[in-house]
């Protein structure tokens, strides 16, 4: 018996406008409920809505980053169910001419190279609002978020495991923030996942089908990754216990996730697009997107993530991992490539932005660009630290000083590391006192570099070279400072008898 799990993804993406997709009123996270809402958003007769240029802008954004077939024509429909936190009864929303469609998104496969996964419509709609049931005996409704503009990403059943689908997750949110096309926060329900997964069956030459089981609102990657593992499984144990549960026989299923129990919930059959009996919505013109506009939206659209790390990857040496904290956010990655244009040394660059940089915007809660350091100034840096004028340690406390002041003005790096005394001193006979002080403090360390302990041994000369640093405040030149450590402990060796 061979098993395929077949996999696809609808994604939704709160696009970072500031006001709502058809009235004006503003989109705010955690307001006092029904406090951003107009008669447009709550539906009332005769309240006409006005399309939200901003969204159409950056969904038409989004969708040539997907490499999707940009639609001359896009019109509105009126997409029709009654739930609660749905107060017009319909949904407007995008059906037969979306404004995008038949792109692809490159995924890294296991081998680094690029694996289109397709798309097969990236359309815009309004969102619902939300029903409250926590600590209740009733339900309550927040209408606020009624009417903010959603883009919704429909992926083609390319995906093949759970580990791809995570995958795919993680670079889409990156792509859409990278795009400025949204914050893609999940804790503020900015990016909502929906997989959609079934199983190939192939038993004794013949091949079956499970279900098509939909997997509603899930608000993290760790969940996307923990439903569609245990809904393939689930799926599989369902099909050999029952051998007519298939799609012909079943059909579609809609599912709930249980994110404490770690299970999947049956909700209900799943609507099929005749069910919610689309037209054309009357009150809203097309959206026409001429050939001007097109070129305007790709030029601001720039490099996109994953050919800028396939590229500094290339180029730099950079591994896949540092690549995280390198093209965190567009600014980063342009400050990066900025500061190697002005002079910095890729392989220095790279460890001061994983550690001094990213450790003081971290502690900040905010990105290395946010920050607020020239490209200048961190390539003067990484310049101080590569030509030996400046050691690493002494880097991290003037990258520190410089992230304090905020700016240094007319004042240059060196003249910064001139002033904290942070220079980095090569005077042969003050980096040999530095070490007969650090020999002298740590016998220790010195009887394990001479003695039989392999492991011991090869440990200790780093450890007597960190001390070093202390000794001077970081302004020992750490190779030399090496070398004099080696060569002492060689003369120690020659001397026993």
């Amino acid at each position: 018996m061979q098993i395929r799990p077949i996999i696809g993804l609808e994604i939704h993406v709160q696009l970072a406008t500031r006001t709502k997709l058809f009235c004006s009123c503003a989109v705010e996270f955690a307001a006092e409920p029904n406090s951003r809402v107009c008669p447009v958003c709550l539906g009332m007769p005769g309240a006409l809505p006005v399309m939200n240029r901003a969204a159409v802008e950056l969904a038409l954004k989004a969708g040539m980053a997907l490499n999707c077939r940009i639609a001359p024509l896009a019109a509105w429909d009126r997409k029709s169910y009654y739930y609660p936190d749905m107060p017009k009864n319909y949904q407007i929303s995008q059906y037969d001419l979306p404004l995008s469609s038949d792109g692809f998104f490159e995924l890294p496969a296991a081998d680094g190279s690029p694996r289109p996964i397709g798309i097969i419509r990236a359309h815009l709609e309004e969102d619902a609002g939300k029903n409250l049931h926590e600590g209740l005996d009733h339900t309550r409704v927040d209408l606020n978020r009624a009417g903010t503009p959603l883009l919704e990403i429909v992926t083609k059943p390319d995906l093949t495991s759970a580990d791809e689908a995570y995958a795919f997750c993680v670079e889409l949110q990156r792509l859409v923030q990278f795009l400025g096309v949204s914050e893609a926060n999940m804790q503020k329900g900015q990016m909502r996942f929906e997989p959609n997964v079934n199983v190939a069956v192939t038993d004794a030459g013949a091949e079956f089908r499970t279900p098509i089981s939909e997997i509603k609102n899930l608000n993290s990657f760790r969940s996307v990754r923990a439903a569609i593992t245990f809904e393939i499984d689930r799926q599989l144990r369902q099909w050999q216990a029952d051998r007519n549960y298939t799609l012909e026989k079943v059909g579609k299923l809609n599912f709930g996730w249980d994110d404490v129990r770690l299970v999947t919930e049956f909700q209900r059959g799943k609507e099929e697009s005749h069910e919610y009996r689309y037209f054309p919505d009357p009150d809203l013109v097309p959206v026409t997107v001429d050939q001007a506009w097109i070129d305007r939206l790709r030029e601001s659209i720039g490099e996109l993530p994953l050919a800028r790390q396939q590229r500094i990857i290339r180029d730099y040496g950079v591994t896949p991992k540092d690549c995280e904290v390198i093209l965190a956010d567009r600014a980063t990655a342009e400050l990066y490539d900025h500061a190697i244009a002005a002079g910095a040394a890729p392989k220095t660059l790279t460890k001061q932005f994983l550690g001094a940089w990213n450790h003081l915007a971290s502690a900040r809660g905010i990105t290395i660009a946010g920050l607020g350091l020239s490209a200048a100034v961190i390539a003067d840096l990484a310049k101080a630290v590569e030509s030996g004028t400046v050691g690493a340690t002494a880097a991290t406390q003037i990258a520190e000083e410089l992230v304090n002041v905020g700016s240094i003005g007319a004042e240059s790096v060196l003249d910064l590391a001139r002033r904290l005394g942070l220079l980095q001193v090569r005077d042969e006979s003050t980096t040999q006192a530095w070490v007969d002080q650090a020999f002298d403090q740590n016998p220790q360390a010195v009887a394990d570099a001479l003695g039989p302990n392999e492991r011991k041994a090869k440990a200790a000369p780093g450890f007597l070279r960190g001390q070093v640093m202390k000794l001077s405040q970081g302004k020992a030149d750490a190779k030399q400072a090496g070398e004099f450590i080696e060569r002492k402990l060689n003369d120690m060796r020659s001397a026993k008898p």
